[in-house]
């Protein structure tokens, strides 16, 4: 029986359809293709719609000034400040950045980084379309301040951590200022170096170049710490504007292998694409970072392109030519300036003052008068005492000085050291070598005369002040050049030192053991001091804190060229408990090295707390702990034995033995018999030389080690007291 027709007809169909198949998915397919296209060509429509509805607003702010809030985007919400100070400085630039960027009228937040968890809320910077600024200082070594050394150790351990996604950071936008001194070459500005390449690897947006402050004026790019700030604050403030209205611009940087992570990711920009999220995830601490360089200039159109950019063949050569050529440029020029120094040419040109206005100010209000660009000179403590017949410092005691007749002064303000015991708190500029304007010397001791003259006017009518020691004060006897910094750097002290004897004025010039060259070469002073503060080579660097790279070398090559001098020469030690009290044998092994005539062991000074140094009163010896180091350091070098003490000063003189005479102590100095001797040293040109024990005189009873007055001269009105002051770790 046949099939029924239908059956026959719907087998037909199935057939036809099973042999065109492929039409089929073909159409199907076709028709998915062409739905995709319409749905992405309205969705460009709205795009664009939503542009021109968008610039049609900023029409209608211009021409109507007002826009309804609802149609303008938010690029930047907000601006969240951090800072990482020591001493303060840090601090006070967040608050003046803080004070422009409220004038956006934009809401921002400074924030110490001590109280600041990045395991709680650094994550929260990625969406809340915040920017960043972190203002960051270096300390020793290289080392963040106190501040902020969990934040910089967290966010070091999450750059590195396998565990932290590199795109951890992804969509945070951040700038960092940077704050240093590049006298310390090795670890110039390494704190904002450093957060500034981690936040970078875990993938944050830098929007700005890394600013940085340099405390050293003579390298500073503007002159000064404060003015490097100021300029990358500009930047900074105007790059915030571009970014407000939504503007996108790379970093300025010189970026290694011509490369700029902030042209790749960013939270403004659109959807990076595959190449681009691939190194998003890849980067690592190897590979090339961007912006790198420390210019704050940002890169222009004239920069030159780099060799990792895309270059013509034909092109090549001229890159490579042009590259030679700027080598060759760069080579003569570091001859020329290499030249010039050797010569002595170019001495003051280009170069800046040392006292930059901040530093002025701040030492202004610390009693100094600044003389010239680069000296000052203040009114000690012990002179306004002796004004008033109460007594005058340790080196009365020692030597005979009168201290109401002595000026403290220095023709240098700059150090080489950053001492942890600094009682100027580290507010004088530092540095390995003179490279600053120079003032002349005559300048120098006029000013200093005429400012520590106008000092003592000041005491006139003083209720305590005798008229004859008032009118004495007037005319300067002696010169302690220990004020601050180090006088021996500055390139004319023989002069200064010329015409001070000229004056006749005593010479005491103290030095921190960092220039040999330059006591080799020093004229003779009344006497020269050099600063023992440790006797190891660990200690020193953590006790001095020293600029040099070959500090320890530099200290052993001072005390020997300190053996050569034919004049009163000093070691000074200052104890620190906990720190250098327990190294007799190295100290009586200095001693053999230097052979000085007289060794000052003296407690350290608390000066009161400062965030540059981590000094407490704990670290102040008592005055029978110093006789007990003396004690036994005399045990271990034969030829010196304990002369005087001055209580008050909690300080001991140590003598060489040939400075006691039939039984006698000969401490003090004949300053008449000294300035006759360097006359004849002057004019002869240097060919009748003269030694220590050619002007010395004999030391008082009550001077004298072991003596009842324990220091205290008799005649002075403080000691003449019944109960007399108990002692006092002082200065």
């Amino acid at each position: 029986m046949d099939p029924p027709l239908d059956v026959w007809g719907l087998s037909s169909s199935l057939l036809s359809l099973w042999i065109n198949r492929f039409y089929i998915y073909w159409g199907f397919a076709f028709g998915i293709s062409l739905w995709i296209c319409v749905q992405i060509v309205i969705k460009r429509q709205a795009k664009n719609s939503q542009v021109k509805s968008v610039s049609k607003a900023n029409q209608e702010l211009m021409t109507n000034g007002y826009i309804s809030l609802q149609k303008r985007e938010i690029f930047v919400s907000g601006v969240k400040i951090f800072y990482g100070s020591q001493t303060g400085t840090a601090k006070g630039f967040a608050a003046s950045l803080a004070e422009a960027v409220t004038s956006l009228d934009l809401p921002v937040e400074a924030i110490n980084l001590k109280e600041y968890d990045p395991d709680d809320h650094l994550a929260e910077e990625v969406t809340s379309r915040t920017v960043c600024a972190f203002l960051l200082a270096t300390y020793t070594d290289g080392r963040p301040p106190e501040s902020a050394e969990w934040f910089c150790k967290w966010l070091e351990e999450a750059a590195s951590d396998f565990r932290f996604d590199k795109t951890y950071l992804k969509g945070m936008r951040y700038a960092v200022f940077g704050l240093g001194n590049s006298a310390y070459s090795n670890h110039f500005n390494k704190v904002g170096k450093n957060v500034d390449r981690w936040l970078w690897k875990l993938g944050a947006h830098r929007v700005l170049t890394r600013g940085e402050g340099d405390c050293n004026v003579a390298k500073s790019k503007h002159g000064s710490i404060e003015a490097d700030f100021r300029a990358w604050k500009a930047k900074f403030i105007s790059r915030l504007r571009a970014l407000c209205k939504g503007e996108k611009k790379s970093c300025g940087g010189n970026c290694k292998k011509g490369k700029c992570e902030s042209k790749q990711h960013g939270p403004e920009e659109v959807e990076p694409g595959p190449h681009t999220q691939d190194e998003a995830h890849h980067r690592g601490p190897k590979e090339e970072e961007p912006c790198e360089s420390t210019s704050e200039e940002e890169c222009g159109p004239e920069d030159h392109q780099g060799f990792s950019s895309v270059v013509d063949v034909e092109d090549l050569g001229k890159l490579m030519d042009r590259g030679k050529k700027e080598k060759r440029e760069k080579e003569q020029q570091e001859e020329k300036t290499s030249l010039f120094r050797s010569t002595g040419k170019n001495e003051d040109d280009g170069r800046r003052a040392m006292i930059t206005p901040a530093l002025r100010e701040a030492l202004t209000k610390q009693g100094y008068q600044l003389i010239g660009s680069h000296s000052g000179v203040k009114l000690c403590r012990w002179t306004k005492s002796m004004l008033r017949g109460r007594g005058g410092c340790y080196k009365h005691t020692f030597y005979g000085i009168e201290s109401h007749r002595c000026m403290e002064t220095t023709p240098s303000l700059a150090c080489a050291n950053k001492c942890v015991f600094c009682w100027r708190h580290h507010t004088n500029p530092v540095g390995t070598e003179w490279q600053w304007k120079m003032d002349p010397p005559e300048m120098i001791l006029k000013e200093a005369i005429e400012n520590h003259q106008n000092m003592i006017k000041q005491f006139r009518g003083v209720p305590g002040v005798k008229a004859e020691r008032f009118e004495e004060g007037m005319v300067v006897k002696h010169c302690a050049l220990s004020l601050v910094g180090e006088p021996i750097m500055y390139p004319e002290i023989n002069s200064f030192l010329k015409l001070l004897h000229q004056c006749k004025i005593s010479s005491f010039l103290v030095t921190n053991a960092q220039f040999p060259t330059e006591i080799r070469n020093l004229k003779p002073v009344t006497q020269l001091y050099v600063s023992v503060d440790a006797s190891t080579k660990d200690s020193l660097k953590k006790i001095d804190r020293p600029l040099f790279k070959d500090f320890w070398q530099r200290f052993l090559d001072s005390l020997k060229a300190l053996a050569t001098k034919q004049q009163r020469t000093v070691y000074r030690l200052t104890l620190v408990k906990a720190w250098n009290l327990d190294e007799l044998q190295a100290y009586a092994e200095l001693v053999s090295l230097g052979n000085p005539d007289f060794i000052e062991v003296k407690g350290v000074t608390y000066c009161g707390a400062s965030s540059a140094s981590s000094l407490t009163m704990a670290n102040v010896p008592w005055h029978e702990e110093v006789v007990r180091f003396v004690r036994e350091l005399v045990e271990l070098i034969p030829d010196y034995d304990i002369a005087c003490e001055h209580e008050h000063s909690n300080c001991l003189l140590i003598a060489h033995k040939r400075f006691k005479v039939d039984g006698e102590w000969w401490t003090w100095i004949d300053y008449g018999r000294f300035q006759e001797l360097i006359q004849v040293y002057e004019d002869s040109g240097g060919s009748e030389t003269f030694s220590a024990q050619d002007y010395m005189a004999k030391t008082p009873q009550w001077a004298l080690f072991g003596a009842s007055e324990r220091g205290f001269d008799p005649k002075d009105t403080r000691y003449q007291r019944k109960n007399k002051p108990k002692a006092i770790s002082g200065c």
